[in-house]
């Protein structure tokens, strides 16, 4: 497990970088991906560290609902809401995860075809 000190998005949370937030919540952030999929592609980042989706606790059921209360604000303030937007995750090494720190794509801006799986 990575410690937070070391963690990339823990450091971004925590405003280290300057990095321009999209938006925020008591639980959150949201900034735009370095290497964006899609015209809008916004990642939404717990600001507790949890390396991915397999370690979230019963306990961590409010920072759940204010992670995906940010994903929905990202995908409204982005102009999604009526086309429509994908929110996705990857759990590990093997699902393509390559920071490990959970977080959430909000992917859109165009219509998304490609399969999930």
């Amino acid at each position: 497990m990575t410690d937070r000190s070391d963690c990339i998005f823990c450091r971004i949370a925590d405003g280290a970088f300057g990095t321009d937030i999209v938006a925020e919540n008591e639980h959150a952030v949201a900034f735009r991906d370095i290497q964006p999929q899609t015209p809008s592609h916004v990642l939404v980042v717990p600001r507790k560290h949890i390396t991915g989706l397999r370690e979230l606790e019963p306990e961590d059921g409010e920072l759940t609902v204010g992670v995906l209360q940010l994903a929905r604000e990202v995908a409204r303030r982005e102009g999604l809401l009526d086309g429509g937007y994908r929110v996705t995750t990857n759990d590990g090494a093997d699902a393509g995860q390559t920071v490990f720190h959970l977080h959430f794509h909000v992917l859109g801006g165009r219509r998304l075809t490609e399969p999930l799986g």
